[in-house]
């Protein structure tokens, strides 16, 4: 009934075992860009974060110091020993924005018995040439010009958000980090692996996107098995920040739904209560 689902999101109940959802960021971004979105989603499911795009981390910087490229396959493998010996929940629900998207795709294709479903969010790799607008911020040490390349609206950037980067711009190995992932990364498309993902998955772009084609997105989506996609209108490359409100209870509505949709009713995403859904 609509009634209890609203009462369920008000009040979850806390002593459960949830389904186990694994947020994958992007390149430009940490395990706290989904600042708008944790709080939310924890409600429904066991939250998981791990910072596999560490620029500072010892583990990054001694793959840089051996000369060794920072490949999406070794983001795989990061995420796959993390998950195998620190979580131990699988299936997992995999959120993924950007290169995370890279990373997302490859690790379900690898690991189809791991994966329940997969929420793709302006993924990179899909096959179009990249537009990196944010180099130029990073180089230039200009936080506002790496905000501006990815938000539609730069007035939705949260100020904390202005603050990391002003400070993470100004560290050498931060940037080194960041650079080497690029190098290593950049290049990679995933667009022949989508048919490869046995799992229900949605592809959500953006209609104002600067980094991602949202045409070419739109496109690749078609290539999914079990594929769904959602573009969001007056948006940019962070709709999981630009539209949060949406894209929170999207996820919640797509992970749980025994028949997902990338376009559930207003109705659904206010009122319905979520279910324990796998595949």
């Amino acid at each position: 009934m609509p009634l209890k689902g609203l009462i369920e999101r008000l009040r979850p109940k806390h002593y459960v075992r949830r389904q186990p959802l694994v947020l994958i960021n992007g390149l430009a971004e940490q395990a706290e860009s989904w600042y708008r979105n944790r709080k939310f989603w924890s409600r429904y499911f066991d939250v998981f974060a791990p910072n596999i795009l560490a620029y500072e981390g010892e583990a990054l910087h001694r793959k840089i110091v051996a000369k060794e490229p920072i490949t999406v396959d070794y983001l795989v493998t990061q995420l796959h020993t993390y998950l195998d010996q620190f979580v131990q929940l699988a299936p997992y629900n995999l959120v993924s924005s950007s290169l995370g998207g890279k990373v997302a795709v490859e690790f379900a294709a690898k690991y189809p018995q791991l994966v329940n479903r997969v929420v793709l969010i302006c993924p990179s790799g899909m096959g179009d040439v990249e537009q990196l607008p944010i180099m130029a911020g990073v180089k230039a040490q200009d936080a506002y010009a790496m905000v501006r390349s990815v938000f539609h609206r730069p007035r939705k950037a949260d100020g904390e958000l202005l603050r990391y980067y002003k400070a993470k711009f100004a560290s050498r190995p931060w940037k080194r980090g960041f650079l080497r992932t690029v190098n290593g990364t950049l290049d990679h498309s995933v667009r022949a692996r989508l048919k490869d993902l046995a799992c229900p998955t949605l592809l959500v772009s953006a209609a104002n996107d600067k980094v991602c084609c949202p045409k070419t997105a739109e496109q690749a989506a078609r290539e999914l098995t079990r594929g769904h996609f959602r573009m969001i209108e007056k948006c940019g490359h962070a709709p999981q920040i630009e539209k949060h409100w949406l894209i929170n209870r999207l996820v919640v509505d797509f992970l749980s739904s025994p028949n997902p949709t990338a376009h559930p009713s207003l109705t659904k995403l206010i009122l319905a209560k979520p279910t324990r859904a796998t595949k």
